[in-house]
Parts: structure tokens; C-alpha cells; sequence
């Protein structure tokens, strides 16, 4: 057997495997006795049946088939021990049919395609600067965190009249139909101001001509606000009553030190200024992931744009139409490149990272990682985690699930990407007031 590279280019080359008769006439002879052993044919005794009938009937497909197996093994050893990056896998060559005869078998020649890996280099130090983005937590914020904590913990009690953002219950009626149901309208919620001043100001009692569209958020809303399916809400028509049957204010918990309690325990906060404290501490542990998230995507987008290097394409195009599940067309293919290219480009950008710089992911991290994924889990539920006996088998069960197993690696390797990132360019921390954070964090790339 031999295995040559054939260098087309930076980017593609030629494998080819030549293969001689000692390298599969063992195992085809081996193959096609046994299959002697186990032949079924009418007029022959089991494992009577003469070999050339065994050969004419079986011999290609099996010959086939070994050939495939040695020219496959060939081809990643080969790649292995030359430590070859080749990018997707090895394709045969379209334009070059296999060499040899599969009636007289003798030596045969195999052509693979290889997409080969690009050579670079990554540039990052304290030279580069980037904004790690922070949410301002002003007093504002605050207030209205105390405020709905206040809320959550506060009571809902009888009110004379509808005030701008209390629950008002009554009954809907259509006026020319059969539609009744008894709903509540929250007011804080209703967008249309016309309406919203409308219901202010009414009590229990009054009847007012009422469309629901305008105090629901949308057609599934209103389905369930009158008990019919959302098919009829979006093409429901006509004028309906509300009466209102009752009025429910909310009359916030006293921010004291029974509402301070309630939340942390009792005595581990004293003060307003110390439930502030520790509520914008929480905020900016929360915000902390998306500032991380940020910092790590706008280092990538970086990378990718400074970072010059060229891809194989047409054998990729190749490649991916080739071992794509569905069905693509060239157009939709091309279509998508892009996007494709710029994925797989991060990806080698991100490699490249890895080795240079030894970040690893031990089998250990990985398990403690997992354990840590069940407990909060578990924690979610309100319930404690079990023994770490029966906490280490269930990760384990976790991890023999491929694609569970190959998400947490990319989260440990994203943290230590991230930890990279850190400690090798220079941040300027820059604190923004939450409505703009947030249309940094979500905005569409």
C-alpha cells in the first residue's frame, strides 16, 4: 500500500491510495468463506456450496466493500500521522475514476479531494482595545426595583374607583351576538391612552361600550379574555358591553423589616440602603453574563475581520452539498455561504487560540461542570440535590449524550476563551444606562 499528497494548491489537494492484493485478499477470502459457511442456496448442502459460485454471486460487492474499508483507514492514518488540517472530509475525486478491474482484481489506485486548512496567525495583546459594556444601575433603576418587590409582596384590596393601574373585573357581552364571558382588564397594560381614561375614574356597576381589542395584547390575548378560540378573535366583529363588576387596587408591602426578611431571611438585612445594595449587586451579577457575552462577540467579529485568510470554497461547496442531510441547491448554497464561511472561519480563528495558547478542558472540569448544571436544576425546583454518589451517575448519564456532552464543552471552552480574552487585550469599561445596554445586548447582528 501507498499513500501519496498531491499539492494542487495552498488550499486543496490529491490523495491518492494505491492498494495491491495483499492488502485485502486476506480479509475478501475470510469474508467470502464465511459467507460459504452461512449461503442458503437451493441444491447445495450448507457450507457445501462450490466457492466460485460464492465468488460470482458475492465477490465484487465484498471486494467493494474492503477496499473501501482499506482506502478509508489508509487516508486518516495518512492524515494523522502527517498531521494534516484538512477542513470537512475527504471527497473522490469527480473527474478521475478509480484505477484497476474489479473481474481480475489486482492493484487499484484511489483518488480522494482534501480541502486543506489555511495557514495564519492571530494578533491579540494589551495593543487592542475593546469596551467591556456595564448597565448603569442608577437610583432610578433601583427605585423601581424596590417598588416592584413592594408589589410582589403587597395585596390586592377593594377599590371605589378604576385608578390607572388597578385590575378592573366586569363582564364582556356582545351586543348583537352571543359572546359573554367575565374577564379582568388590567389597566397598567392598556396602550390606547383613549381608552385607558375612558375606564378611570368608573365604579362598580357601570356599564361601558367597550371594544376588546383595545385593552387585549393581541389576538391570543383576547381569545382568552372572552372564552373563544383565537381563529374567532381574529375575525371578530361587532360592539360589546362591560360592566363592571369589581375594582382591585394594589396596595404595596411596606418596604420594612418584615418585607426585608421575607426576601433574605430574617436579619440578613436592616436597612432600605442595604436591601439597595444588595438588589443592584444582584443586577450587576445578572448583567455581568451579558456584558461577558458582548465583550466575547464583539472580540470575534473582530478577529474575523482583521484576521486574513482565504478557504478552499469550491471543494466545500462541494463538500457540504455532498454530506448535507437535506437536500441544497446550488443557489440556496451560495446564498448561505457567507454565513457558512464566516461560522467556519471563527472556528479556526478559535482553534488557533486553543493550541497556541494551551487552554485545555480537562475530563475532571467536565464533571464537576455537569454536577454544578444538575444541582441548579435541581436548586430551580426547589429541591436538594441528591448524594454525590447518585449526582456523579447522573452526569455521567448526561455526558453519554453526545450533543448534551458537546454543548457543556463549548460552554468550558467559551469561559476559558473568554478568561483568554480577558487578561490578553485591554478593556475600557464603560457603563451605559440600561435602555441602551440592552439594545446593545439584543440588537441583530
Amino acid at each position: 500500500m501507498n499513500v501519496v499528497e498531491e499539492k494542487i494548491d495552498d488550499l486543496n489537494a490529491v490523495i491518492r491510495v494505491q492498494i495491491v492484493p495483499e492488502d485485502y485478499s486476506e480479509k475478501v477470502d475470510k469474508t467470502l468463506k464465511d459467507y460459504r459457511k452461512q449461503a442458503n442456496i437451493p441444491g447445495f448442502r450448507p457450507g457445501k456450496v462450490p466457492m466460485g459460485l460464492i465468488k460470482n454471486k458475492y465477490g465484487k460487492a465484498v471486494l467493494a466493500e474492503e477496499l473501501n474499508k482499506v482506502v478509508n483507514e489508509s487516508i486518516n492514518n495518512f492524515i494523522t500521522t502527517n498531521k494534516v488540517e484538512i477542513l470537512g472530509n475527504p471527497m473522490p475525486k469527480e473527474d478521475e475514476e478509480v484505477k484497476g478491474d474489479f473481474d481480475n482484481p489486482g492493484e487499484f489506485e484511489f483518488a480522494y479531494e482534501i480541502g486543506l486548512a489555511p495557514e495564519f496567525e492571530v494578533n491579540l495583546s494589551k495593543k487592542n482595545k475593546f469596551d467591556y459594556l456595564k448597565v448603569d444601575i442608577a437610583d432610578d433603576m433601583l427605585d423601581k426595583e424596590v417598588e416592584n418587590l413592594a408589589k410582589r409582596y403587597g395585596s390586592l384590596v377593594p377599590a371605589e374607583k378604576a385608578g390607572e393601574k388597578d385590575m378592573v373585573l366586569g363582564e364582556f357581552k356582545q351586543i348583537d351576538g352571543d359572546i359573554t364571558n367575565t374577564s379582568t382588564i388590567s389597566m397598567e397594560f392598556i396602550a390606547d391612552d383613549k381608552v385607558k381614561k375612558e375606564i378611570v375614574g368608573q365604579k362598580v356597576g357601570t356599564t361601558l361600550k367597550l371594544d376588546p381589542k383595545s385593552v387585549s395584547k393581541g389576538a391570543e390575548d383576547m381569545a382568552a379574555m372572552l372564552a373563544i378560540s383565537e381563529e374567532e378573535a381574529e375575525a371578530l366583529e361587532g360592539d360589546f358591553e362591560f360592566k363592571i363588576t369589581e375594582i382591585k387596587t394594589m396596595v404595596p408591602a411596606a418596604v420594612d423589616q418584615a418585607l426585608f426578611d421575607k426576601l433574605f431571611g430574617e436579619g440578613a438585612v436592616k436597612t432600605e440602603e442595604e436591601l439597595r445594595e444588595r438588589i443592584k449587586t444582584d443586577l450587576e451579577r445578572m448583567f455581568t453574563n451579558d456584558s461577558d457575552r458582548l465583550l466575547s462577540q464583539t472580540i470575534s467579529d473582530k478577529l474575523i475581520e482583521k484576521t486574513n485568510f482565504d478557504l478552499p470554497e469550491d471543494f466545500l461547496k462541494r463538500w457540504i452539498m455532498a454530506s448535507s442531510e437535506k437536500e441544497v441547491t446550488r443557489e440556496e448554497l451560495d446564498a448561505d455561504f457567507e454565513n457558512y464561511a464566516k461560522s467556519l472561519k471563527w472556528q479556526l480563528i478559535q482553534n488557533k487560540i486553543i493550541k497556541n495558547n494551551d487552554i485545555k478542558v480537562e475530563p475532571d472540569e467536565v464533571m464537576e461542570y455537569t454536577k454544578g448544571l444538575l444541582v441548579n436544576q435541581y436548586a430551580q425546583y426547589g429541591m436538594p440535590a441528591p448524594e454525590d454518589a447518585q449526582l456523579l451517575s447522573q452526569a455521567q448519564e448526561v455526558l453519554q449524550n453526545r450533543e448534551e456532552a458537546n454543548k457543556i464543552y463549548d460552554n468550558i471552552y467559551g469561559s476559558k476563551m473568554l478568561s483568554f480574552f480577558k487578561e490578553t487585550v485591554k478593556l475600557n469599561e464603560k457603563s451605559l444606562p440600561y435602555d441602551d445596554f440592552v439594545k446593545e445586548a439584543y440588537k441583530q447582528p
